[in-house]
């Protein structure tokens, strides 16, 4: 059973994200909308040690919730989320990634090319 959102931003990347899929049909930014649409119970939240762990240097990675500052970066990434720790958001910096909005994401590349999603 889906929740009702009353999250107006969260709303907004929802409908983003779906007119995008449905205009791309790039798989990725259904994924996203789904996930960002979910139970809260069922909410992502990841450490940057998983993505220092699961993201190679260079990669573009999509994480539909929020990103932790637990753990370090030993590579440049960007990742897009749909919101940061100041920790985190200072972290990925510090290590030569670029830390970004999903709607930044998307409008930088409409077409999903290339764009890991990190649960």
């Amino acid at each position: 059973m889906k929740s009702i959102k009353s999250n107006a931003v969260l709303l907004e990347n929802i409908r983003a994200l779906r007119k995008a899929w449905r205009s791309c049909r790039a798989g990725i930014w259904a994924a996203l909308a789904e996930q960002l649409e979910a139970n809260s119970r069922n909410k992502v939240v990841v450490n940057l040690s998983r993505l220092n762990r699961s993201v190679r240097e260079g990669e573009v990675v999509a994480v539909p919730g929020k990103v932790l500052g637990a753990g370090k970066v030993g590579h440049a990434m960007t990742v897009a989320a749909f919101e940061f720790s100041a920790t985190a958001r200072r972290r990925i910096e510090e290590g030569g990634g670029k830390p970004m909005t999903i709607m930044e994401l998307l409008r930088q590349n409409p077409k999903g090319l290339g764009v890991k999603l990190v649960r």
